[in-house]
């Protein structure tokens, strides 16, 4: 039975892996740790909460104290660390809490598996491996030719892609210094069921459904790689499995896609099949982001290659399914914009860390 602490697993990405881990794996025991912030909400994890291989912490990645009792009482074969601040606007406009989670969080992070996993000088107990989540963004802006590798220099351009570039150089300086087992997996933007609607897909979804403005930065032609969630959940599995050490991975799902044919395809998805009102005349146009990368285009060749791993899901059968999902599901859309969850939490956990 091997143990996964999943930091940020009542996010987006991080409750599709404990549900993708759970479904596959018999041996495996899955450690949640998450600090139920306004993205992380259990209500994903409905599905698992009762499997006897799943279980629940309260605790922020900051926190020293809380993590290091997680090890002292558990005995961690894997890190997965999820556990971000990932809004690019917020992070703009509060770029301290950023700092504290991503980078802070990160090494509070490293220093409790180091200690845990440590047997002597450069030496672990075998099994080991610390896994970080990170991002294409901290590669930058792409120009309208060529992709990221695993070896693009780092140049990220807003708070949270630079606070994400940090992280991943101190994971990667963990390894270099210390020798601690680690693989680092940048991901192209993800889409899926229960991601929190301020990300593009479900905001577009949502306001569509509501007969709001449907905001779109600038001309709306920057380009994003869409990688279907269950896809990224796979991809991870098989580099902690089997990805080399000390090894940096890109995830991508070669569905390089404009934001305006995304909230078009939204529109047209929705008018067939719920609403013949909605249309493109919702469409507004609002002041580019400062910063705006133009273009990210992620070459996955090397976990190709190595691994085995490939993209399945077409971006037209995905978002196909992301948006039947979102229709399926507008009580929990209405309960996450509403707060509902968070206020819940607060009550259900102010004395109470662990279920």
């Amino acid at each position: 039975m091997k143990t996964y602490l999943v930091t940020g697993g009542a996010g987006f990405i991080g409750s599709n892996f404990i549900i993708f881990m759970l479904n596959k794996y018999d041996d495996v025991k899955i450690i949640n740790v998450d600090a139920l912030t306004y993205a992380g909400n259990l209500e994903n994890l409905k599905s698992v909460e009762n499997n006897p291989n799943y279980s629940f912490i309260q605790a922020d990645i900051t926190d020293n104290e809380a993590i290091a009792k997680i090890f002292d009482e558990n005995d961690i074969d894997y890190v997965v660390n999820f556990a971000a601040e990932s809004h690019v606007d917020r992070s703009i406009s509060n770029p301290d809490i950023f700092v504290k989670t991503n980078v802070l969080g990160t090494v509070n992070l490293l220093n409790n598996a180091k200690k845990a996993w440590q047997i002597g000088d450069d030496c672990y107990k075998p099994g080991v491996k610390f896994h970080h989540v990170s991002t294409d963004e901290v590669y930058g802006s792409l120009g309208p030719e060529g992709y990221f590798t695993e070896t693009t220099p780092l140049d990220p351009h807003s708070p949270y892609s630079s606070s994400k570039a940090s992280s991943d150089l101190l994971v990667k300086a963990y390894h270099d210094t210390y020798k601690l087992p680690m693989n680092i997996t940048r991901c192209s933007n993800n889409y899926g069921p229960f991601q929190f609607p301020e990300k593009l897909i479900p905001l577009i979804m949502n306001n569509t459904l509501l007969h709001k403005d449907l905001p779109v930065y600038g001309d709306g032609m920057q380009i994003r790689d869409w990688l279907y969630v269950d896809d990224h959940c796979k991809a991870i599995d098989m580099v902690i499995r089997d990805g080399v050490d000390g090894e940096v991975y890109n995830v991508g799902g070669h569905n390089e896609r404009t934001n305006i044919f995304i909230v078009k395809t939204i529109i047209e998805y929705i008018k067939e099949n719920v609403d013949s009102q909605v249309g493109e005349h919702m469409i507004k146009h609002v002041t580019d982001r400062k910063g705006h990368d133009r273009r990210y285009g992620i070459d996955p060749q090397k976990i190709k290659d190595t691994l085995g791993w490939y993209p399945e899901t077409p971006f037209e059968v995905g978002i196909k399914k992301t948006l039947k999902w979102y229709l399926e599901n507008s009580e929990w859309v209405k309960n996450v914009t509403s707060g509902k969850y968070q206020k819940y939490y607060e009550t259900m956990y102010k004395d109470k860390k662990e279920v």
